[in-house]
């Protein structure tokens, strides 16, 4: 066995280890190499269940938080979802795998442009990236079949709230970023709006507005 084919095994065993079960999305994992989305010195790092440093001031979550909220998101192959905060873009490009389309959305006009630039390269096609305010979504392309948030706001923004099918599921931080926060499940029905609290995690925090390199 390779040294990077051992790595990918290990990568793979800690994700179960950590909760990850989902069979399609550990597949839509191991597909996707995460040291495509990391640049430099922490390219060797790729491979460890860490969140590591990207340009303006972002994080690449760890993996096995990004499996977690995957999983939590139950995303179907005829979905239509939204992901607000591209950042690297390895969320999407996992959601691409296992969704009909994906929409993502980030504040940082650099970070667009290099997510798009790696989508292209790996010819992800049904991913659509913009830089936009994320905390009021997309709603020229609403309603969603699911949203996935990968920053923490106190509480689920409304905007995003409302361009939530019925029958549609959003995952997301909640909690101020100096404190500890949780990845709520949010799920739309006929009969309103309810909430599953699944773990502590630590985000960023969304904020409003277009980033300074916009």
């Amino acid at each position: 066995m390779t040294p990077d084919a051992e790595r990918k095994m290990q990568f793979l065993y800690t994700l179960r280890s950590r909760g990850v079960t989902d069979k399609r999305v550990l597949t839509a994992m191991e597909k996707i190499d995460r040291a495509d989305f990391i640049q430099g010195f922490f390219t060797e790092r790729a491979y460890e269940d860490m969140p590591l440093p990207i340009t303006c001031g972002q994080t690449i979550s760890q993996p096995s938080v990004v499996g977690l909220m995957t999983q939590a998101l139950e995303v179907q192959p005829r979905d239509t979802v939204l992901e607000i905060g591209t950042g690297s873009g390895y969320q999407a490009a996992i959601l691409s795998h296992l969704a009909r389309r994906v929409y993502t959305v980030d504040r940082h006009k650099r970070l667009v442009q290099g997510a798009r630039a790696i989508f292209d390269r790996l010819d992800l096609a049904n991913i659509t990236a913009f830089t936009a305010d994320g905390s009021f979504g997309l709603p020229d392309q609403a309603p969603f079949d699911r949203i996935i948030v990968t920053a923490a706001a106190e509480d689920p923004p409304g905007p995003l709230l409302a361009q939530l099918r019925v029958g549609g599921v959003m995952v997301l931080p909640v909690g101020q970023s100096d404190a500890v926060q949780y990845l709520i499940r949010v799920r739309r029905a006929e009969d309103g709006l309810h909430y599953d609290e699944l773990c502590a995690v630590r985000f960023v925090p969304l904020v409003e507005g277009l980033g300074r390199d916009t």
